[in-house]
């Protein structure tokens, strides 16, 4: 007798792997989907028609308007259709990646069908709304009250919320998230690809024609990466004529800005993971002044590739660094004390070893296989919580 599959229903938004920190996340799960105990049935607004051999039902989607990299779907323009292959397929399990449109569709599905949710919590959009928001500041805190209390009604009808960080825990808690349905899941790190094996002093000195520090910076080039604090730390280097060069990895709808206001650095828009991982490598300092990371993955690889790192003191890639011991947080803000970090980096070679030697070890012990062993456990045990199925 063949053994029953967990049948899961998959919602996200953008289903296209390396689009961004969410995506490779997935990806990370899909590519370990075993079909012999698993069979998935994804639901995504972007993405191609199947995935690692299962249906890809694409939903209607228009391009946001603050943002052109991202696209939100519609599901109420073809709500029967998805009912119709929902009920078609019979799911156990509801996965669902984003608390947007497509999100509230499937949570209403699972309410209404008693089916249980498991949730990822990927994007920490409240950290965006002063960005987005910076030109009309007397309705920064109310639009954070209303995305706080819409996190709390969506998520709190989760069964389990995996949070990638203890600072992300208390922030979600305070918005009135149930603890008891989060569930510390870090993210993983491949150690092969992310290395100091993949040092190339000559592939930055062909970027930049010169053998001088190089300080690193790898994003998506959107404003709420505080990128304001990335230029205000140029130019003060730029002024006290310190010789390091800047070298820039990503791409995003803040480009254009990025490259006027940075006129010295050196921009290679998006990089495949073999070309990051040798800047990575053959960097002397990272930058990273973001503080709307929910997990911060680009601090991670850093440190898995031996690049010391200066971060900001916020968001959830602030867990990684404990101050002074294997790394800097800086004021978000303050251009200066993040300037103060680099020129003491870059002059203490003692203190840099260190950096680089307790970042290696900690990168080491975050491991993808046996959270997707976690993650294909917790399906499973949420598809045995008894429910009224479906007819």
């Amino acid at each position: 007798m063949l053994k029953k599959r967990v049948r899961v229903a998959f919602f996200a938004e953008i289903l296209v792997e390396d689009s961004d920190g969410a995506s490779r996340t997935m990806f990370q799960l899909i590519k370990r989907i075993d079909p012999a105990e698993f069979e998935f049935l994804f639901i995504c607004g972007t993405g191609p028609n199947r995935i690692s051999g299962f249906e890809c039902l694409k939903i209607p989607s228009i391009t946001l308007p603050v943002n052109a990299s991202y696209t939100m779907a519609l599901p109420v323009l073809i709500k029967t259709e998805i009912k119709e292959k929902l009920n078609t397929f019979l799911p156990d399990v509801i996965h669902i990646a984003t608390p947007s449109l497509l999100g509230n569709f499937a949570i209403k599905y699972a309410n209404r069908n008693f089916l249980p949710v498991l949730s990822i919590y990927h994007t920490h959009f409240i950290s965006y709304i002063d960005y987005y928001l910076k030109h009309t500041p007397f309705l920064i805190n109310k639009v954070k009250q209303l995305v706080a209390e819409s996190h709390k009604t969506f998520y709190n009808q989760c069964d389990t919320i995996y949070i990638p960080s203890e600072t992300i825990k208390d922030e979600l808690t305070l918005m009135g998230i149930e603890v008891s349905r989060m569930k510390l899941w870090k993210r993983g790190m491949d150690t092969q690809l992310f290395s100091p094996k993949h040092r190339n002093p000559e592939l930055l000195r062909q970027l930049t024609g010169n053998d001088d520090p190089t300080i690193f910076f790898a994003s998506r080039l959107v404003w709420e990466k505080n990128l304001e604090t990335l230029f205000a730390v140029y130019n003060i280097l730029q002024e006290q004529n310190i010789k390091v060069n800047f070298v820039i990895a990503g791409d995003g709808t803040a480009k254009t800005a990025c490259e006027a206001s940075m006129k010295n650095a050196v921009f290679v828009g998006k990089v495949d993971h073999k070309a990051l991982a040798a800047l990575y490598a053959s960097a002397t300092i990272f930058l990273f002044p973001s503080i709307s990371e929910t997990y911060g993955n680009v601090v991670l690889e850093a440190m898995a590739s031996g690049l010391p790192c200066i971060i900001a003191d916020g968001g959830g890639s602030r867990d990684f660094i404990e101050q002074g011991v294997n790394g800097f947080k800086c004021s978000p803000y303050d251009a200066e004390d993040f300037t103060e970090k680099i020129l003491l980096l870059l002059q203490n070679h003692q203190l840099r070893d260190q950096f680089i030697a307790k970042g290696l070890q900690q990168s080491k012990v975050l491991n993808w296989s046996e959270l997707a062993i976690k993650y294909f456990s917790d399906l499973k045990a949420l598809s045995e919580i008894p429910q009224l199925k479906l007819a």
